[in-house]
């Protein structure tokens, strides 16, 4: 299967946001991929749900949500009527996540678990298989524009491991100082799913980027 690219809207330019996300639509991106911060559960506060329900008639990509916020789970009924189609939600902020992950599916959408940095992959062991996706964060969860931590291939590596020892169909995605460097060893350790936001969205020509990005 060929991989995913995921354009995130965090790098966009907020004063021309239809015309980013027409060209996120032009472009080769399989998805586009939503930060929802709320200074509490990371340092950053991005937009919230009127900013989705502006981009739903207009986004023809699948909308990939992730959420950095704390309880996530009291937001699923507005997540899917914004029209995502993958949710994501992080482990640290879920203490009854099981269920958060059955809610997520009841509503819908595909069910996403996003783990910070210094997260361990065997803490997924128990929810691993009801899954539809792991993101792996490779880079502080809240600000664009960070450095590449190098831990993150190994990790999507074992990642991938686990998915392929128990036999299931759970994309692994990764975000975070993705480029085509280290998109390339990432892909090579079995991510299915890149999410790049300045190195899309601060070039000066981002369909290219992104078909680059799609062509590794």
């Amino acid at each position: 299967m060929s991989h995913k690219v995921a354009p995130s809207l965090l790098s966009a330019d907020f004063l021309q946001l239809g015309k980013e996300v027409e060209t996120i639509n032009a472009s080769e991106a399989d998805w586009l991929h939503l930060d929802i911060m709320d200074g509490v559960f990371v340092p950053n506060i991005s937009f919230g749900f009127p900013v989705l329900q502006a981009i739903k008639p207009v986004c023809r990509k699948p909308m990939d949500v992730h959420l950095m916020i704390v309880e996530p789970q009291k937001f699923i009924r507005e997540v899917a009527d914004a029209g995502a189609y993958m949710m994501n939600v992080h482990y640290e902020a879920c203490t009854h996540l099981h269920r958060t992950v059955c809610a997520i599916r009841e509503a819908g959408m595909k069910a996403g678990v996003t783990l910070n940095p210094h997260t361990p992959i065997s803490l997924l062991e128990d929810i691993l298989a009801d899954l539809d996706m792991v993101l792996l964060m490779s880079v502080n969860p809240g600000f664009g524009g960070q450095r590449f931590i190098e831990h993150s291939v190994d990790k999507t590596y074992r990642l991938k491991r686990m998915i392929r020892e128990r036999g299931l169909d759970v994309l692994v995605e990764v975000d975070g100082g993705v480029n085509l460097e280290t998109g390339k060893r990432l892909i090579e350790a079995g991510a299915d799913v890149l999410v790049a936001g300045n190195f899309i969205f601060k070039n000066p020509d981002p369909q290219k980027v992104i078909s680059e990005l799609k062509h590794i």
